[in-house]
């Protein structure tokens, strides 16, 4: 198998564990700190592999997830659809930055994502806890070094060099 195909398998399997990691239940005063790792693997892999990962994956792993999580259908896919978007537009720039600039940019993703979610709730008259809806940028925030260092070790396992991330 060449390098291309199988880091898109990694990539393909990391987001499947993504969305494992998304919906495994938790102690209840965990609940509302679970990072979004969906939107924090597609960061990565639209960083990592722009080619591979785009707007379609964010689409349909938004679906999968709504699906997953019981949210209104199209809710995680606008928000994922919305992050992904600005991610690649902005991904020479933010591929340059050391990882503590790149962390405050994965917060401000986070918020956007966030955002997006609050205001579909909103339009639904929907209400989640304040806890359980901005709790996950933090722990997304202080997540984002592992996911990072997760990737970037896959990509050197399957002998594909990524550019700086």
């Amino acid at each position: 198998m060449n390098t291309g195909h199988s880091s898109l398998a990694v990539g393909i399997i990391s987001m499947v564990f993504a969305l494992m990691l998304a919906i495994v239940p938790l102690p209840q005063i965990l609940t509302g700190m679970r990072p979004d790792w969906v939107m924090l693997a597609l960061v990565f892999w639209c960083l990592a592999m722009p080619s591979r990962f785009g707007l379609v994956w964010a689409f349909g792993l938004g679906l999968l997830l709504d699906t997953l999580s019981g949210a209104l259908l199209g809710q995680h896919a606008l928000a994922l659809l919305l992050v992904t978007y600005l991610t690649l537009k902005f991904r020479l720039r933010l591929r340059v930055f050391p990882l503590a600039q790149l962390m405050i940019a994965v917060l401000v993703l986070l918020v956007i994502y966030q955002f997006t979610l609050f205001w579909i709730d909103g339009v639904a008259a929907r209400s989640v806890p304040i806890r359980e809806r901005w709790l996950p940028v933090i722990t997304g925030t202080l997540a984002w070094p592992l996911v990072y260092w997760l990737g970037q070790r896959a990509l050197r396992e399957t002998d594909q060099q990524p550019a700086r991330l």
